[in-house]
């Protein structure tokens, strides 16, 4: 149950990331709202995970969800580049949360 509870804040964490561009500087309400609230999901999904989780393999998995989550969501809503090096770079990353995830 806290390795779910860990994803999903993952998942919340991209919300945010993502957020934080419509926002435009929270000077619009609404996206400032939803991106804030993503923000206090995610942070307290990852408190509770951390209950039992190791906390560098918790702090790890949470943060390479949400990086991994929010650059192909940067590629697909707003056309970041898209390169091998880069996409070799998040299956390193991806490589090191399933690494993480065995030996805990």
């Amino acid at each position: 149950m806290n390795w779910l509870m860990l994803v999903c804040a993952g998942l919340f964490e991209i919300v945010w990331a993502i957020g934080l561009k419509y926002t435009d500087g929270f000077t619009r309400l609404w996206p400032s709202v939803g991106t804030a609230l993503a923000m206090l999901i995610s942070v307290g999904l990852l408190g509770m995970a951390m209950k039992s989780l190791p906390v560098g393999t918790a702090y790890a998995v949470w943060v390479g969800v949400g990086v991994i989550g929010t650059a192909i969501f940067g590629i697909v809503l707003f056309g970041e580049a898209l390169s091998v090096a880069r996409v070799l770079s998040l299956l390193l990353i991806l490589g090191g949360i399933i690494g993480l995830k065995l030996t805990s």
